[in-house]
C-alpha cells in the first residue's frame, strides 16, 4: 500500500469543522492555541461556531482550514499513520507542506492570511468571476477561453477531473466563455459563489506581494515530497517551494494531472485530512481503480483507522 494524503482548498469550510478534534485531543486543541496567538483572535471559536460570513471572509478561511486539517492530521500521525507523499488543492498545498515539515505551523498560518488577504486586495468585489464548465474536454475549454478573452482577461483555473474544469477573469470575459461553452456542447456551466478569481492573471499582484512575504519565511526540505498544483511535479526542496507557490497563485492547478502523476508513481490509497469530501470526489473521477478514504471527523477517523487496519 503507497498513501499519499491530501488536504482541501477554499470551498470545504464549514461552522462545525475540526470540532470533535478540538473537543478530545490534545495535540488537535493545541493547533489552535498557536493559531489564536498567531491571528490575533479565536480561530478554534470561529471554526466551531462560526458565524459562516466571518468564516468565508478569503483572510479568515484560509487559516482557518489550515488549522483545522492540521488539527485533524495530529491525531492520526500519533496513531501511526503516515505517507509517503502529499498534495493539497490550491489552499491545501501549503497544509500539505505544513505536513511534510516545509513550514512551521505559526509561519504557515501567518502567511495564507496574508494571502487571503492579498488574494482580497487584488480584485475589487464584483470585477471578476469564477465558473464551473462540466462535460467539456480540455482542448475545447482552452479554444473557448481564447475566444472569449477578445473580452478580457478568462482561462482555465482548475484542471480538477475529467470534464470538469473552472475558468476565471474578468466578468464580462468570463461570462462570454459561459455562453460560448453552452453554445459549445458543455453538459453544465456553473458560477461559482467565490469573491475572489483565483489561479489567473487577475491574481498578479497578489503573486507580487506574496513574493516578498515568502522571501522573509523559513521554509525546510521536505520529509516526504508533495506533488505541486502549478507543475504536477513532485517537489521537495525549499529552493524549488517558493517559485511553485509564488506560480501558484495566478496559474492554473493542474490537480488531474497531479493525482495521475501519483498514481502513476505507485499511489493506490488517497486520504483526504480535513474538513468535506470533494477531492476524495474528484480523485475518483480521477482514478477508478485506487482506494479513497477521508477524515473529517472522529467516525470518518475511526472507519479510515480501522480500513488500513491500524
Amino acid at each position: 500500500m503507497k498513501i499519499a494524503f491530501i488536504f482541501p482548498g477554499q470551498g470545504s469550510q464549514y461552522a462545525g469543522m475540526a470540532k470533535e478534534f478540538i473537543e478530545n485531543f490534545k495535540e488537535s486543541k493545541e493547533v489552535f492555541e498557536i493559531a489564536n496567538e498567531v491571528l490575533g483572535f479565536d480561530l478554534a471559536e470561529l471554526c466551531v461556531n462560526g458565524p459562516v460570513e466571518k468564516l468565508n471572509l478569503t483572510e479568515n478561511t484560509q487559516p482557518a482550514l489550515l488549522a483545522a486539517s492540521i488539527a485533524i492530521l495530529r491525531p492520526l500521525e500519533r496513531r501511526g499513520l503516515t505517507a509517503t507523499a502529499a498534495a493539497g488543492h490550491s489552499l491545501g498545498e501549503y497544509t500539505a507542506i505544513t505536513a511534510a515539515g516545509g513550514f512551521e505551523l505559526k509561519d504557515a498560518l501567518a502567511l495564507v492570511q496574508k494571502r487571503g488577504k492579498y488574494m482580497q486586495e487584488a480584485v475589487p468585489a464584483g470585477t471578476g468571476l469564477m465558473a464551473a464548465v462540466l462535460g467539456m474536454d480540455r482542448q475545447d475549454v482552452e479554444k473557448t477561453c481564447l475566444e472569449a478573452a477578445k473580452n478580457g482577461i478568462v482561462a482555465p483555473a482548475n484542471y480538477n477531473s475529467p470534464g470538469q474544469i473552472v475558468i476565471a477573469g474578468e466578468k464580462q470575459a468570463v461570462e462570454k466563455a459561459m455562453e460560448l461553452a453552452k453554445a459549445g456542447g458543455a453538459k453544465k456551466v456553473i458560477p461559482l459563489a467565490v469573491s475572489v478569481p483565483s489561479h489567473c492573471a487577475m491574481m498578479k499582484q497578489a503573486g507580487e506581494k506574496l513574493a516578498k512575504e515568502l522571501a522573509t519565511v523559513t521554509i525546510n526540505d521536505l520529509r516526504i515530497p508533495i506533488v505541486n498544483n502549478a507543475d504536477a511535479k513532485f517537489l521537495r526542496t525549499a529552493s524549488e517551494l517558493r517559485p511553485s507557490l509564488i506560480k501558484q497563485i495566478s496559474a492554473p492547478l493542474y490537480w488531474e494531472d497531479s493525482i495521475k502523476n501519483l498514481v502513476a508513481d505507485g499511489y493506490d490509497t488517497f486520504i483526504e485530512i480535513g474538513p468535506g469530501k470533494v477531492l476524495s470526489g474528484l480523485v475518483k473521477r480521477i482514478a477508478k481503480d485506487v482506494k479513497v478514504l477521508n477524515v473529517e471527523d472522529q467516525k470518518s477517523m475511526n472507519e479510515t483507522l480501522s480500513a488500513l487496519g491500524i
